[in-house]
């Protein structure tokens, strides 16, 4: 202790003998070199000159004048831009540190802090997020700079001198490499840039506002102590607040793993319930029935109801490339708007409002016909779930959440209303749910990526973007954890055997089995609901639809854990207690990599022999969350163990 203390003396004694130093240089260059007080005067003319502006800003109730903001404006532009990703990381970095800094001098600052949160802005990937986070988040006399100079970077130029500017860099070919985002006065002169089928057009408004989550996450790890100016831990934390839904019955929380290590985020009853009550019902994302049954049209493809011979809606091959069958018009209509027309049709695959103005070019059109009838090919040469409904959840994270940016913008119609359980509040969206589901990590079959990226590329060129090599299979591997089994009164007997090796084979959470199945579905909040051999609850399909409703198995209460049963737990006639024990942990382990630690499996294994048991060793779990995920559940666990 006494060595550290001297340590800890010396060091300051050294660092306040470096200031005096510095002191006494700084004082004595003042006095003695010409140029160097030349440099001062200068320094200070400038800073006066930022501070008279921001003292008049902060003093007159109106805005900056244009003239004053086009200055500092091509200022900005006339900097060297930086290039490469991580150039601008660092550049984004440390002008939202001197925002942040300058923000706090208070209101004489104001200006200097605008431009450096403007020119953060110029680099960030997804400008309209962030204009969306400032403006919960710095002053509002400092967001209004910020919006003035960005409708000024977008806008038509008023002054000689930026005038002169533009004309130059049009000559030149050298254009501002970043456009701010439109702002409402602002977006007819926006509105003006789209072209016919431009990749630059409607994709811009989609694929900026979709990748802001991914981007939160991002920063989020690049910024663990110090979050205060975007909001990030707000936002990340925020989410478990407000999903889900209060009317759910249900929270998640964090609690440590029982299988493996870490911590693993669970579904908890947040009152009472009796033994075959309805704890909650809640409506899928996206479903694919089974290829038999979607061959075979006896089912709804939308909502899975069995189809009567005078209720059946078929879409012909003349008009999808993968023909469908419907109970209803409601469901037909769902089915095409939420992903179906976008997939597998030539229809407008974004909005009216916002689509290209006139009709797709012919080559257009074959081309994406082209790309939708090998996708289809490979789906059903596949026979497989996972990989439609991976690539019917980009197709409706695109329109929901098209939707909800422009509702929120408050220029096109109101939002559809919601057919899933979706947070209720704080502007979360689908991309939000998803991340936040574990995961396996699989290996794709090497030739879906491209087909799907060639399909979504047709549909809106650009749209490609959204499928990365590691994001597919990651999305890949959130359907294979999560998915659910739809089974109708105990399922049926009819699928036929699959061929391929056990590891291979499609498995969903269901206490039926997955052979008894008509099709999968994911849910947002079932897929909270954790395993165990003897479950708490089971999800139940009372309506003939694939409308979830999760009914309690026995007397719960308040806090405690909903589980439920991945596979068959039952003990089948022709089984020992020891075979059904193996039976079902080996199918766990196929399907979902990880040995059940739960109390019957911990009960039976105590009747097996000691050869049993290391027979019966399995994998620790295999499953995993994202890197931020990760980080907020572990926070989470520790602030819950402070409590």
């Amino acid at each position: 202790m006494e060595r550290s203390t001297t340590i800890f003396t010396l060091a300051a004694v050294t660092v306040a003998t470096g200031l005096v130093a510095y002191a006494v240089y700084f004082d004595y260059r003042r006095r003695n070199d010409a140029d160097f007080r030349k440099k001062l005067r200068k320094e200070k003319k400038r800073v006066d000159k930022s501070l008279a502006q921001s003292k008049q800003a902060e003093a007159s109730s109106n805005e900056i004048p244009d003239e004053i903001l086009r200055e500092a404006l091509l200022n900005v532009k006339n900097e060297p831009a930086p290039s490469g990703s991580e150039a601008k990381e660092a550049y984004f970095m440390h002008q939202v540190s001197m925002g942040e800094q300058l923000v706090a001098q208070g209101p004489a600052f104001y200006l200097p802090c605008a431009l450096a949160f403007f020119k953060a802005l110029r680099v960030y990937p997804s400008p309209v997020e962030l204009i969306n986070i400032y403006e919960k988040t710095v002053p509002a006399p400092v967001f209004k700079i910020v919006m003035q100079l960005t409708n000024l970077d977008v806008s038509p130029p008023s002054s000689p001198v930026t005038q002169s500017r533009d004309a130059e860099e049009h000559v030149n070919g050298d254009v501002s490499p970043t456009r701010g985002p439109p702002s409402e006065a602002s977006s007819q002169e926006w509105d003006r840039d789209i072209t016919p089928y431009s990749p630059a057009s409607a994709v811009f408004f989609i694929f900026t506002h979709l990748c802001t989550t991914v981007l939160i996450y991002f920063f989020s790890d690049l910024f663990p102590c110090n979050l205060s100016l975007v909001q990030v831990t707000s936002r990340v934390e925020g989410y478990y607040k407000v999903f889900p839904p209060k009317s759910t019955n249900v929270s998640v929380t964090a609690r440590p793993a029982t299988a493996g290590t870490g911590v693993r985020s669970i579904l908890v009853l947040n009152k009472d319930v009796a033994a075959g009550e309805v704890i909650y019902n809640e409506s899928p994302i996206v479903v694919a029935l089974d290829a038999d049954v979607q061959a075979a049209g006896t089912h709804c493809t939308h909502c899975f109801r069995r189809i009567e011979s005078n209720m059946a809606i078929r879409i012909t091959a003349e008009e999808s490339l993968f023909p469908a069958s419907y109970c209803s018009k409601p469901c037909l209509l769902a089915s095409k708007h939420q992903s179906h027309s976008m997939l597998f049709t030539l229809e407008a695959p974004i909005p009216e409002e916002i689509a290209p103005v006139g009709p797709p070019p012919a080559s257009h059109n074959a081309e994406r016909k082209a790309a939708q009838s090998k996708y289809v090919e490979y789906v059903k040469k596949e026979g497989r779930s996972f990989p439609l409904l991976a690539a019917q959840f980009i197709a409706r994270q695109v329109v929901v959440e098209t939707q909800k940016l422009f509702a929120h913008r408050g220029k096109y119609g109101p939002v559809v209303e919601k057919d899933f359980t979706d947070a209720e509040g704080g502007e979360y969206y689908l991309a939000d749910h998803i991340e936040r589901l574990r995961y396996l990590e699989v290996i794709p079959n090497k030739e879906e990526l491209p087909l799907l990226a060639d399909l979504l590329h047709a549909t809106l060129p650009g749209l490609e973007q959204f499928t990365t090599p590691e994001r597919h299979a990651t999305l890949l591997g959130k359907m294979a954890y999560n998915a659910v089994g739809v089974c109708f009164a105990g399922g049926r007997d009819d699928k036929p055997a699959p061929t391929g090796r056990p590891e291979d084979v499609e498995k969903t959470r269901t206490p039926y089995g997955t052979q008894r199945q008509i099709g999968s579905a994911l849910y947002t909040v079932s897929s909270y609901l954790t395993h165990s051999c003897k479950p708490s609850a089971r999800p139940s399909f009372p309506t003939g639809t694939s409308e979830l409703y999760l009914i309690a198995n026995r007397d719960l209460k308040k806090g405690d854990e909903l589980t439920v049963a991945f596979v068959d737990v039952t003990q089948h006639p022709d089984e020992s207690v020891v075979e059904c024990r193996r039976r079902r942990r080996i199918e766990l382990a196929r399907g979902w990599r990880f040995a059940c630690p739960c109390k019957r499996c911990v009960e039976e294994g105590k009747e097996m022999s000691v050869e049993e048991k290391d027979a019966d060793e399995q994998p620790k779990d295999e499953s995993k969350v994202e890197a931020s995920v990760k980080h907020l559940q572990e926070k989470a666990r520790q602030e819950e163990d402070v409590e």
